[in-house]
C-alpha cells in the first residue's frame, strides 16, 4: 500500500501547478452536483456534499461556481443528469483497477474506459472481480511537522483508526464519515495537513520491482485519468521508494 500511497501523494502536489486544474474543478463540481442530487443541498446533513464541498474549496474553486452546482444537483438550476457508475478491470502485470465514472451517456462511457484498458494491455473484469479488493476509507496526508503523539493526541477520538509515516508525511486512515471530524480535530490542534479525501484503499497489493513494470501500470492509471467521464482510478499496486523516487525524477 506504501508505494502506491506515495505515488497519490506526489500526483496530489503535482495537480497544485498541473496545467490541466482546469479539468481537476470541472471533475469536482460533478460530483458536487451529484452528492448535492442523492442526498440534498445542505452539507450539515448530507456528509457527501460536505466531503464534496470542503474538496472543491481546497482546490480553491470559488463559492459561487459550488453554490451554483449545489443548486443544479438539487434541480433549483437546470443541469445535466449524470449517472454514477464503477468499472473494473485489470492493469498490465495483474494489477487490480477501479475506475469511478459520472457520465450522461453510460454507453459512450463504458466504450471509452474498455479502449483504454485494451489499447494500454489492460482488460475489463466482471463487475466484483476486483472491487473486494479495496475498501473505502477516509485518508489525510499529514505534514511532517507534526510529531506521532500529537496527532494521536488531537485525532484519536474523532475517529482516527491508522496512522502511518511515509517519508517526510503522515498519511492518516478513518472511517468515511469520520473524516470532517477528524479533519476539524486536527485543525483546531493546529496540525497542517496537505490533502483530506474519501478513496478506496488496496487490502493487498501487487509489488512491481522494474522502471518497464511501473511504466506500463502508471500508463494505464493516466490514459483512465485523462478521461472527461472518469472521476477516480484506483489501483492495487505497490513500487518501492527507490524505483518510485527514479520514477518522480
Amino acid at each position: 500500500m506504501s508505494g502506491h500511497s506515495k505515488w497519490a501523494t506526489i500526483k496530489h502536489k503535482k495537480a497544485a501547478t498541473d496545467k490541466a486544474r482546469g479539468k481537476l474543478f470541472a471533475k469536482i463540481i460533478r460530483q458536487v452536483e451529484v452528492a448535492a442530487r442523492q442526498g440534498g443541498g445542505d452539507p450539515d446533513s448530507n456528509p457527501a456534499l460536505r466531503t464534496m464541498f470542503q474538496k472543491a474549496r481546497d482546490n480553491s474553486i470559488p463559492l459561487d461556481t459550488i453554490k451554483q452546482a449545489v443548486k443544479r444537483g438539487t434541480g433549483e438550476l437546470e443541469g445535466v443528469t449524470y449517472e454514477s457508475i464503477t468499472y473494473e478491470g485489470y492493469a498490465p502485470n495483474g494489477v487490480a483497477v477501479l475506475i469511478e465514472v459520472l457520465t450522461d451517456n453510460r454507453n459512450r462511457s463504458g466504450s471509452e474506459v474498455r479502449s483504454i484498458l485494451k489499447k494500454n494491455g489492460g482488460s475489463i473484469a466482471e463487475p466484483g472481480a476486483v472491487s473486494w479488493q479495496f475498501e473505502r476509507k477516509g485518508v489525510m496526508v499529514i505534514a511532517g511537522g507534526a510529531s506521532e503523539d500529537e496527532i494521536m493526541e488531537a485525532a484519536l477520538d474523532a475517529g482516527l483508526e491508522d496512522l502511518v509515516a511515509e517519508g517526510d508525511t503522515w498519511r492518516l486512515t478513518c472511517a468515511p464519515g469520520d473524516l470532517p471530524a477528524v479533519r476539524e480535530a486536527l485543525e483546531t490542534a493546529g496540525i497542517a495537513f496537505e490533502s483530506a479525501d474519501v478513496t478506496m484503499l488496496p487490502t493487498s497489493t501487487v509489488a512491481l520491482d522494474t522502471a518497464e513494470a511501473a511504466r506500463a501500470v502508471l500508463r494505464v492509471v493516466d490514459a483512465l485519468e485523462e478521461n472527461d467521464d472518469v472521476q477516480d482510478v484506483y489501483a492495487n499496486f505497490d513500487i518501492g521508494d527507490e524505483l518510485l523516487a527514479a520514477l518522480e525524477a
